[in-house]
């Protein structure tokens, strides 16, 4: 069963080691994380994953990152985690992704993302474009 709360101090040291093992990895500080809004999925008291996101507006939120544990994938973790920061707000929601991440845009369009542009060579390590993806919620 996957579990939902918000991510603590405790929880930095997992955050770090999920967020290292995603390829191509973001070198983003995970303390930073505990300014916006950030979750811990949990499976059997193991932390899964985690989403971070950051109000730009009242009526804006932008997804900033979400990684799972690579042998805790496919068990819905991810899934769970955006539907959670779905359900906690009213407006337009944001991300950015890789374009050639076919898996998380797919997660991302099942749960109601479309896309809205490209933005050409944003990530580097490799150097790729990245997909804008929008959520509206009334």
């Amino acid at each position: 069963m996957i579990r939902i709360r918000p991510a603590a101090e405790s929880d930095l040291d997992e955050m770090w080691r999920i967020q290292s093992a995603a390829l191509p990895a973001v070198d983003w500080n995970v303390a930073d994380y505990l300014r916006h809004e950030c979750l811990i999925a949990t499976i059997e008291d193991r932390v899964a994953g985690f989403a971070v996101a950051r109000h730009t507006a009242p009526d804006e939120l932008e997804i900033l990152n979400v990684a799972v544990d690579p042998p805790l994938r496919r068990r819905g973790a991810a899934r769970s985690l955006i539907a959670q920061l779905l359900a906690n707000f009213r407006g337009n929601v944001y991300l950015e992704v890789r374009q050639s991440n076919l898996a998380a845009r797919e997660l991302y369009h099942s749960l109601g993302f479309e896309a809205s542009g490209v933005r050409k060579d944003y990530y580097d390590f490799p150097g790729e474009s990245a997909i804008v993806m929008k959520f509206h919620s009334c």
